[in-house]
């Protein structure tokens, strides 16, 4: 594991060396798109803020000086399949974002929905030293959480205390300072596959930029989307991607829960290409235009031209019926929503004390969506689309923007990671992740 936390304090030494020089590229790695955001930071704030914990919703000291998208290659299931195609697109992305800030970057923090995430629920308990908490204290009661068996090929990708207790006190955020004689600590852990993220960080080393921080989807999209009573009170964050749909659950501002179904848009698009027999692209615009997952008396009336050009002429003035279209459409989007489903209940969802679910992504468009996924997620289901920051774009204020919005948060406002502290590593044998959960219940 010692690998890990150098590579991972290297990055974070990056992020702040790229603060301090004001300039941050931010990178949405999806199978359908790749987004670019050019971020500057007001130095004095920016670096403040990063030694903070920092507000999850909110921002502060930055703004978005360029901004591009270009459509993915090489990128399957929210992973790299060829690494030179998305080398190329990256490329593509970020030198159109640096044309429109006018100035060159150098580091990048980028974010991805595959790479099979898990989540572990991790708990460790110390007596306090002196009388009052200090820094020491949080170091030792961190170090001590079972350091689950994560299995091989997998790394840490995110790792938060999610609620610290002293004594008879719990729901604490920060307890230094504190008084108290035994501190406990619940975190959340969430593992991925080695395997992809390697492939992430060669294919940027590729295209001559440094990897200053390294984001889950499922995360930063929660961070964008829900507002923060949301985030307090608990809610889960459905962000359907082209390859991938990524699941996360917020509660008390922080991450709780992320896994993501290896189904999204694309695999709608591909069932319509071959239920209607047309190519992809043709595909993808009628679903973009004419799709939807609820039928009315009205769509058997309504046609659609599929105007290819195949050089058959009757094949090509074919014309097919709304209501054909949402009855290929509609069986994909219930396979996605009913894996969504089985994940929230794996998570213990229906324990929390409110259960609001956002959905958002690109993927999160097609009209009656949200009528649909309240059927089959619950009542609560609302449309969520990424937080206003200064200076983006109107262009990229939509529900597929929602991830690198939510990574320019996550850049000025990094949760105080746990891998500043040395944990021992033959510390194995872990917990279910249910265990996370039980302080939510005893506490509300």
């Amino acid at each position: 594991m010692t690998d890990l936390y150098q590579a991972q304090r290297a990055m974070r030494n990056m992020r702040k060396a790229a603060l301090q020089r004001g300039v941050v590229a931010l990178l949405d790695i999806g199978s359908s798109k790749i987004a670019c955001l050019v971020l500057r930071f007001d130095n004095d704030d920016a670096v403040r803020e990063a030694e903070g914990v920092g507000s999850l919703a909110g921002q502060s000291s930055f703004r978005v000086i360029g901004a591009a998208t270009t459509r993915s290659r090489g990128v399957r299931f929210g992973e790299i399949d060829a690494m030179a195609e998305t080398e190329r697109a990256i490329r593509t992305a970020v030198q159109a974002a640096q044309k429109m800030a006018n100035t060159r970057v150098d580091h990048v923090i980028a974010c991805f929905s595959g790479a099979v995430p898990r989540s572990y629920g991790l708990a460790g308990e110390v007596e306090v030293m002196g009388t009052q908490v200090d820094e020491q204290d949080l170091a030792r009661v961190l170090a001590s959480c079972d350091m689950p068996d994560i299995g091989s090929g997998r790394e840490v990708l995110h790792a938060h205390p999610v609620n610290f207790a002293l004594d008879h006190r719990s729901g604490l955020n920060d307890p230094r300072g504190h008084v108290g004689a035994r501190l406990a600590v619940d975190m959340h852990l969430l593992s991925v596959d080695a395997a992809a993220v390697q492939n992430l960080i060669y294919c940027i080393r590729r295209c001559d930029l440094e990897l200053a921080g390294i984001a889950s989807s499922a995360y930063v999209s929660g961070m964008s989307s829900l507002v923060e009573d949301e985030q307090e009170l608990g809610a889960a964050c459905i962000d359907m991607g082209g390859g991938a749909t990524a699941v996360s659950i917020f509660m008390k501002k922080h991450m709780i829960f992320a896994d993501a179904v290896r189904m999204g848009g694309d695999h709608v698009t591909r069932d319509i290409a071959a239920g209607l027999q047309v190519p992809m692209a043709t595909a993808e615009r009628i679903k973009t235009f004419h799709g939807g997952v609820v039928a009315t008396g009205m769509d058997d009336r309504e046609m659609i031209e599929l105007a290819g050009n195949s050089g058959d002429w009757e094949k090509d003035r074919r014309r097919v019926s709304r209501a054909e279209l949402i009855g290929i459409m509609r069986p994909r989007v219930e396979e996605i929503l009913e894996e969504v489903r089985t994940l929230l209940d794996v998570a213990g969802f229906d324990h929390l004390p409110s259960q609001q679910i956002v959905l958002t992504g690109g993927a999160s468009q097609i009209p009656g969506l949200d009528g649909l996924a309240a059927r089959i997620l619950g009542q609560n289901v609302r449309l969520g689309r990424p937080l206003r920051v200064q200076g983006l774009p109107q262009a990229a204020t939509g529900s597929g923007f929602s991830s690198v919005v939510g990574l320019a948060l996550f850049a000025a406002h990094p949760q105080d990671e746990w891998w500043d502290f040395e944990i021992p590593a033959e510390k194995l044998g872990g917990r279910s992740f249910r265990r996370a959960l039980r302080w939510f219940r005893d506490n509300w």
